[in-house]
């Protein structure tokens, strides 16, 4: 049996299992088999055991899906393991065990595993693949078949780290077997070193009393546990029926104490600091909001979105300043400069909303511009508005066709006119959207961008979005740490922090003698200085790592290279690693490197491992790329003339001229590790005297690094 498995890297656990019915009448279990009151078998494969087991150690949840099914039938049978992760969730492991053989999985970036499983499936293998389904959600499925009287185990590892909004932090888990289990188990453990304040558990597939019966939590001091593990009668949709009435969400909330400002923990020279101050007064905000009204916005899109600004108006608080932008061929603003969230300016405002209508196309860049002139206006010619927190957002469902529409101008203009100053927000409404666009000019503008479903709650959602924001705490956050004893800072400054929220830094110590570590926070609250201080010591650290040992010590490092890569995503880069051969680095619409541990022979005279490094597609580098390696990207002319024996008889010389320079070089071998990284490939080659000179640009020393680390 080939089995190729192929994941893509991407909480909120949310599970589907089913085994896949073929073509035959069904297969009951032997009379020798201990049997269940109800059949749970369909077409002869049972779903004997599937436990979600989820830890999370200070936001950084760990999460394990186990799931063993048997074939009871005398023929082979094909299952699917089939699993929906959130789409901020990175696949650290999966395996198989079937007929008695173990296989593990590759991770591969999306575009590279939905190739090979195409390729996989083709040829009659089986192939697993991760795919988008649902808002926030990807589905991975693996297909597999078992022989008669057989089991098969699939397990699936990944990790996440919880963000909070709106006061708490959500593990989701959608539960979907779409058959009866032997062994159902949701287990989810939680520690906090803070201590938990608040831990809830909701269902939307248990009325309200069978929850409360079935499902048992409990939380005290700095852990929390829930536990979900019904009976087989128990998963039964009725007293008599075959099928299970487990599908929908499981979703589970807590929250933190924050009676001390500081969450600075320390381990295995890695920190993490939680910040999420409490008791600070809300600030004033300037809003604009630049609207599509494009065409394509017609029919329930435009209605949802004024049911959305009816309400967002209706929430916009006393002391506000706002004004609204709607583009679609033309662009036109409401006032065309900020006013006060008075009563009669937000009727006047709903009214507004209530009489436009859509024209023409797709303006972004128009639109955009006017909001962010109104912004910067506000911004320069009041004075109290120094202290307000000025917020942009943005809704379009479409594309830029008219005006600019170049998009890499229109990033360049809206960076420039915005300069740093306040962050955007970009709302894409339905499928239609370039939402990689969105994301990169939010990213760029210090906001962020969110998907708006085409849904009966799309109004919802748009509300929900903005509550998030709403408000605002503090501006100009800076946390700060000793430059000389860090390295590998993750994001540590941000524009705006909003209530119920919270900002997470990850770092690593270069210091490995340091006694005690702190962090100083910078911000502006209500147009004052927002300074604090932590500080956490050697005992306090090491009080911190005998709380939960090794758990917690590699969680921190675990935690600082998830939101390393979480950046680097969302800078359009895809980091893929391969254990214990490679690590891939995909730049979207760019290129592709890969760096090889060479591990070297044990009788060499160097014993030294060594890293390569790689370019897969220099042809996609522009012609300006240098570097040692850059400038050979692009073909040159040269010419190699006058073979001869060099001082080596073995060897030839030659003379090879190019860049204008005549050089001697020598015919030898060298090993490409690039197709075989374990043993390379030997090819042949001219090598250059002298360092390269003549050859390279400048002399090699300027190509040299003394010490990187």
């Amino acid at each position: 049996m080939g089995l190729r498995v192929l994941l893509c890297v991407s909480l909120m656990a949310l599970l589907t299992l089913q085994a896949l019915p073929a073509q035959a009448s069904p297969q009951r279990p032997k009379s020798s088999e201990k049997r269940q009151a109800v059949d749970t078998s369909v077409d002869g494969v049972i779903i004997q055991s599937l436990k979600v087991n989820c830890k999370v150690t200070s936001r950084f949840a760990h999460t394990v899906i186990t799931s063993q099914m048997v074939n009871s039938a005398d023929q082979p049978k094909e299952v699917a393991f089939d699993v929906e992760i959130p789409k901020t969730a990175f696949i650290s492991d999966f395996a198989i065990t079937a007929s008695g053989k173990a296989f593990i999985g590759d991770i591969k970036e999306k575009a590279i595993a939905w190739k090979q499983y195409r390729k996989a499936a083709v040829s009659g293998e089986n192939a697993g693949l991760v795919r988008a389904s649902g808002r926030t959600m990807e589905q991975f499925t693996i297909h597999l078949t078992i022989g008669p009287r057989s089991k098969a185990m699939f397990q699936l590892t990944y990790e996440d780290v919880l963000k909070r909004k709106l006061m708490q932090y959500d593990i989701d888990i959608k539960v979907k077997p779409k058959q009866l289990v032997h062994h159902f188990e949701i287990d989810v453990d939680i520690f906090e070193p803070q201590g938990i304040r608040k831990l809830d558990v909701q269902t939307s597939f248990l009325p309200k009393d069978l929850a409360t019966q079935l499902i048992k939590k409990s939380f005290s001091g700095k852990e929390g546990h829930v536990l979900f593990r019904p009976t087989v009668s128990q998963q039964q949709s009725c007293p008599t029926c075959s099928s299970t009435l487990l599908n929908g969400e499981f979703k589970v909330t807590y929250d933190v104490h924050r009676d001390q400002i500081c969450d600075l923990l320390v381990a295995n020279n890695y920190f993490a600091h939680f910040f999420a101050p409490q008791n600070l007064t809300s600030l004033n905000k300037n809003l604009v909001f630049v609207i599509d009204i494009s065409n394509s916005m017609e029919g329930q899109k435009v209605r949802q979105t004024k049911e959305a600004l009816f309400k967002i108006l209706e929430d916009i608080r006393p002391g506000d300043y706002f004004d609204l932008v709607l583009f679609g061929s033309q662009v036109q603003s409401w006032r065309g400069f900020l006013v006060p969230a008075s009563t009669a300016n937000l009727q006047a405002a709903q009214d507004f909303v209530r009489r436009f209508s859509l024209a023409g196309s797709t303006n972004l860049n128009g639109g955009l511009l006017r909001g962010i002139e109104i912004l910067n206006k506000g911004q320069r010619g009041i004075s109290e508005f120094s202290n307000h927190a000025p917020i942009l957002i943005m809704l379009t469902d479409g594309e830029p066709t008219e005006g600019v529409t170049d998009r890499t101008q229109i990033l360049k203009n809206i960076r420039s006119a915005i300069g740093g100053k306040f962050p955007l927000y970009n709302l894409g409404f339905g499928q239609d959207v370039d939402f990689s666009f969105l994301e990169v000019m939010s990213m760029e503008n210090n906001g962020r961008a969110q998907r708006i479903y085409e849904d009966h709650d799309a109004s919802q959602q748009l509300q929900g979005f903005y509550n998030q924001v709403a408000t605002p705490l503090l501006v100009d956050v800076e946390l700060q740490y000793p430059k000389d004893a860090v390295s590998e800072l993750t994001q540590h400054s941000h524009k705006q922090y909003y209530e119920g929220s919270e900002i997470v830094v990850a770092g690593r110590i270069a210091d490995q003698k340091l006694s005690s570590f702190k962090a100083d926070v910078r911000a502006l609250a209500d147009g004052r200085e927002f300074k604090t201080t932590c500080l956490v010591d050697e005992e306090e650290m090491k009080r911190l790592l005998q709380q939960r040992g090794h758990i917690l010590e590699n969680h921190i490092e675990r935690l600082w290279a998830y939101l390393t890569i979480q950046e680097l995503l969302a800078k359009r880069v895809v980091v893929t690693i391969n254990r214990k051969r490679n690590l891939v680095v995909s730049v979207e619409d760019g290129g592709t490197f890969e760096v090889v541990l060479h591990r070297v022979w044990k009788g060499s005279a160097i014993r030294q491992d060594f890293l390569g490094f790689y370019v897969l597609d220099s042809h996609r580098m522009s012609a300006r790329t240098h570097g040692l390696l850059g400038q050979f990207f692009h073909p040159f002319d040269y010419e190699v003339s006058d073979l001869h024996p060099g001082s080596d008889p073995a060897k030839t010389d030659a003379t090879m001229v190019v860049k204008n320079q005549r050089l001697t070089v020598t015919r030898g071998s060298q090993k490409d590790y690039s197709k075989d990284p374990r043993h390379g490939v030997e090819v042949t080659c001219w090598f250059v005297h002298n360092n390269g000179a003549g050859l390279i640009d400048g002399v090699h020393t300027d190509y040299i690094v003394s010490d990187i680390f």
